[in-house]
């Protein structure tokens, strides 16, 4: 078994580059630029600098006594919910600009759901000097006001997609459709594990510092590893950037946590890995939420940073290998998390972060007590707080 995806960007039979001939000599570009990078000290010190001085990095790995005590285990939190721009997401984006600087493209674009990597992608933006767009669903613009005026803002421009569901899926089309015109002058910055070679191991290594930091902060605090990992998973990055240091350590069980919606039988969910087929959308072969004839089906979630009919490739191979469990917690289920997190240990999550919070409560009835869980808080929850205060959570 390999961590590391094959030269054509495969991990297993996932993976893969397609994409219109128009953007394979980008790619190809984009992959040279990055195999170079990551063996240059000088990059790897740049990066190091904004990610401590800039970002906030490490981030602490908390003990949720409050929350242990509860539950009978011992929980610890990842806290990437209190990075600078508020997730994980500015892991990537700074990596990504740095290389586009590196590539003499002075121009950004990105897509976004939740808007936690279209902020990340302005803020890295502003602090390079480089002009910004960035693509978002309509139905993600009304969810997620608080974030488009930070990106306004930051000096962003943002565009509204209005095709298809106007979610994630679609801003990711429209993203693809200008690079596509702008390849030779732009850099697109995708944030997650998701889309051809060599974004989603390149992405992944952005996000590997969440693992390798827990993985040195666990054995200072326990002495050991830890038995569980949780996470949740859209796309994928930020529990692909837990997960990945622990790969070949069999004895740490890891779960990766989707959006079951309104029910995996609803129909109304993103649950790609536990529902899914495998297809191709975005540049690389996955899971994917499709129909019979292999059209996209309409992704749904509360949380707008889940709501993607697709996963990233590696974790379609986690999946195949069974080196890592995937399941699906709804809609109701998040919300309660939310809640139960926010009154036992003072920490508002994202809604994304609160779906590992709420399957966290459900292994706690079947698993051995006592047993170490490093949970990866991957946001804060001020981005949901408007929408939620419509949900009738209290």
């Amino acid at each position: 078994m390999s961590k590391q995806p094959d030269q054509k960007g495969y991990f297993g039979q996932f993976g893969g580059k397609f994409v219109p001939e128009t953007l394979i000599a980008a790619l190809n570009e984009l992959e040279t630029a990055y195999n170079h990078s990551k063996r240059d000290p000088k990059f790897k010190k740049q990066l190091q600098f904004y990610l401590k001085e800039f970002a906030g990095r490490p981030t602490p790995l908390y003990y949720a006594e409050q929350l242990s005590k509860h539950l009978g285990l011992k929980v610890y939190l990842k806290r990437e919910d209190l990075l600078h721009s508020g997730a994980h997401k500015i892991n990537n984006t700074l990596g990504q600009v740095l290389l586009a600087l590196q590539m003499n493209k002075r121009r950004i674009i990105a897509e976004t759901g939740a808007g936690q990597h279209g902020v990340a992608t302005a803020v890295a933006a502003a602090r390079f000097g480089l002009e910004c767009e960035v693509y978002m669903g309509e139905e993600d613009m009304h969810r997620q006001a608080l974030n488009v005026f930070r990106m306004k803002l930051l000096g962003a421009k943002v565009n509204c997609v209005t095709s298809g569901s106007k979610t994630l899926k679609d801003a990711t089309n429209e993203a693809i459709r200008d690079w596509v015109s702008n390849v030779r002058t732009t850099h697109y910055i995708l944030g997650s594990v998701v889309g051809p070679h060599p974004y989603p191991v390149m992405v992944r290594d952005f996000q590997a510092v969440i693992g390798k930091e827990a993985r040195s902060q666990i054995l200072q605090k326990e002495k050991r590893l830890p038995d569980y990992l949780m996470a949740c998973v859209g796309g994928g990055s930020n529990a692909i950037g837990l997960f990945h240091e622990f790969f070949n350590d069999k004895k740490v069980k890891i779960f990766g946590i989707e959006a079951a919606g309104h029910g995996l039988s609803s129909g109304q969910h993103a649950a790609s890995l536990s529902k899914g087929t495998v297809g191709i959308l975005h540049g690389n072969k996955s899971y994917l939420l499709q129909d019979n004839d292999g059209q996209i089906k309409i992704a749904h979630s509360v949380s707008a940073g889940l709501d993607y009919p697709g996963v990233g490739p590696e974790h379609s191979y986690y999946k195949k290998i069974k080196r890592a469990e995937y399941v699906a917690i709804t809609d109701q289920e998040a919300l309660q998390g939310l809640k139960n997190l926010s009154r036992i240990e003072g920490i508002i999550p994202a809604l994304e972060s609160a779906h590992a919070i709420a399957y966290l409560y459900k292994a706690a009835k079947k698993i051995k007590k006592k047993s170490i869980v490093v949970v990866c808080l991957s946001g804060r929850g001020d981005k949901d707080m408007e929408m939620v205060s419509k949900l009738k959570v209290l």
